[in-house]
C-alpha cells in the first residue's frame, strides 16, 4: 500500500510545517495560576507539548508577553522558557496583542495565513487577536486543550465566539498528528511519538513505523 504523493505543503488545506505559525501568548504564572476551565498541570503539559511540537516541526513562532518590562507581571513559566529560549519575545502592554504593533509585524514576517494559537486568557488574549486575525483573512486554529479561561462558563463562551467568526478548533494530538501526516515522514516520527507520551498518549500504542529502525 503507498502513499499518493505528497500534496503542496504551501497550498494544503491541512496544516503542515511549510503553511502554519504557531502563535503563543501569555503563559506567564499570574494567568496560569489563575485559570479555572481545566486542570492547570494538565495545561501546562499541553501547552509545552504544543510549542515542542511546533519546534520540531520547524513552524515559525511568534511569542508574545504582557507587562514584563513593567515590572507589573513575571516572564513566562519555566517549562515554556526552556522551549522557547531560543525565540525572540515580543512584550506588551495591550490585553489584544493584535494592537501592539511589533508582535503584529512579526506574525506578518512568517508569510504564513495558517496560525495555530494559543493564549491565556480564552475570553480575552486569546479571542482578542484571533478575531482581528480572522478579520484580516488569516486562519486561525485555536489548541483548545491548551489554552484556559477565568471559569468554564468564560472559556467555552470564547471559543463559541471565535469558532462563530470562522477560527478552527483543534487539540494537541490533532496538531501532532496534522503536522505529521504520513509515517514514511521518518525523520519527524521520534519526536512526535516522544510527545505523544509526554502529553498522555498510551506509550504501548502500535504504530506503523518501529523507533528501532
Amino acid at each position: 500500500m503507498a502513499s499518493e504523493p505528497i500534496r503542496d505543503p504551501v497550498s494544503d488545506q491541512l496544516l503542515t510545517p511549510q503553511n502554519a505559525a504557531f502563535i503563543i501568548i501569555d503563559y506567564q504564572p499570574v494567568q496560569v495560576n489563575s485559570i479555572a476551565s481545566m486542570d492547570r498541570q494538565l495545561l501546562v503539559n499541553n501547552i509545552v507539548g504544543a510549542a515542542k511540537a511546533a519546534v520540531a516541526y520547524g513552524l515559525p513562532i511568534v511569542h508574545s508577553t504582557v507587562n514584563v518590562k513593567t515590572g507589573l507581571n513575571k516572564p513566562p513559566i519555566t517549562h515554556l522558557r526552556k522551549v522557547l529560549r531560543d525565540v525572540p519575545t515580543y512584550d506588551r502592554t495591550t490585553i489584544n496583542s493584535w494592537e501592539d504593533v511589533e508582535f503584529r509585524a512579526a506574525v506578518k514576517a512568517t508569510g504564513r495565513r495558517k496560525l495555530v494559537m494559543t493564549a491565556l486568557w480564552t475570553e480575552a488574549c486569546l479571542t482578542f487577536p484571533a478575531l482581528d486575525a480572522l478579520k484580516e483573512g488569516y486562519e486561525v486554529y485555536v489548541v483548545v486543550d491548551a489554552v484556559g479561561g477565568t471559569s468554564v462558563a468564560a472559556h467555552e463562551a470564547a471559543l463559541r465566539r471565535i469558532e462563530q467568526a470562522g477560527g478552527k478548533l483543534i487539540s494537541v494530538v490533532q496538531l501532532f498528528c496534522e503536522l505529521q501526516r504520513d509515517w514514511q515522514r521518518k525523520d519527524t516520527v521520534p519526536a512526535f511519538l516522544d510527545l505523544f507520551i509526554e502529553t498522555g498518549g498510551t506509550p504501548g500504542i502500535q504504530f506503523s513505523y518501529d523507533r528501532a529502525e
